[in-house]
């Protein structure tokens, strides 16, 4: 099994320079823009809480809920960490948008060819032995790339050499099962923007509980209501029928019965 790469992002370091932005828009093709909420032209931003600049960007979770609910497969967790997306097998359901704990994934509600738009951690970079563009571009180091294991110890060990700087947290470690994108701060993470009481369990755990359960109920449910539906178009079919065979009695008097579809001609 591959190890699974992954960002580290030191709050305290950050000096809201904006650098990552501009990398992250060249790189997707985006226009420069001054508005730092996540957006369907904006894959990562730098956002101001008090006096703490805080990067967001796609957590790329150990096991994503927006993967799990996508009927086409077009999200899923490639073997190295990053979550990416496959355009051409959208179907424009916006489950993940939905379902996403984080309100990462954007959808692009004016493109007349919509599609989902969210940082993929630059896939295709980190397969050519290069670093996402935003970690790249960033001159105070605030954005760390490399083995996730290694990002964690590598928090850890901060936070044990200068425990007054930091809340005694990394955030993405356990959160929803664990994310590729951890974060270092030294103000409570729910203060910074990032959600909090977040269970430590997956996501899509708690839905796997649940539809094991329902096997059996479904088999036994499925089959009731195929017998309401073959009973109520079974009562339809002689209905009809019958409508149709009506016996009626002839005006010609000779006492004989004849049978005709009601609205037919007579012979």
């Amino acid at each position: 099994m591959k190890k699974q790469v992954g960002i580290l992002i030191d709050t305290t370091l950050c000096i809201g320079c904006m650098a990552c932005e501009q990398a992250c828009a060249e790189r997707w093709d985006f226009p420069q823009s001054d508005v730092h909420e996540l957006s369907c032209k904006k894959n990562t931003v730098v956002q101001q809480w008090g006096e703490t600049y805080v990067p967001r960007l796609c957590m790329h979770c150990e096991n994503p809920a927006c993967a799990s609910v996508c009927p086409v497969g077009a999200l899923h967790k490639t073997s190295v960490g990053p979550v990416v997306y496959d355009e051409n097998k959208c179907i424009g359901c916006r489950y993940c948008v939905q379902a996403c704990p984080f309100q990462i994934p954007k959808y692009q509600w004016n493109s007349p060819n919509p599609k989902v738009t969210k940082c993929d951690m630059c896939f295709e970079r980190i397969e050519h032995g290069k670093q996402p563009a935003c970690v790249e571009a960033c001159p105070a180091q605030a954005r760390i790339f490399g083995y996730r294991d290694d990002l964690i110890e590598e928090a850890r060990k901060r936070i044990r050499s200068n425990p007054k700087n930091y809340v005694q947290h990394i955030f993405g470690e356990t959160e929803v099962g664990g994310t590729s994108t951890i974060y270092l701060a030294n103000v409570d993470f729910a203060k910074l923007g990032l959600p909090g009481n977040l269970p430590e369990r997956a996501l899509p755990k708690y839905t796997w509980d649940i539809m094991e359960k329902i096997p059996d109920y479904f088999v036994w449910g499925s089959t009731l209501m195929a017998g309401f539906w073959w009973l109520t178009n079974r009562k339809k079919k002689v209905a009809e029928y019958e409508k149709q065979l009506k016996v009626v009695k002839p005006s010609n008097g000779d006492g004989s019965i004849s049978q005709r579809a009601e609205g037919g001609n007579n012979e």
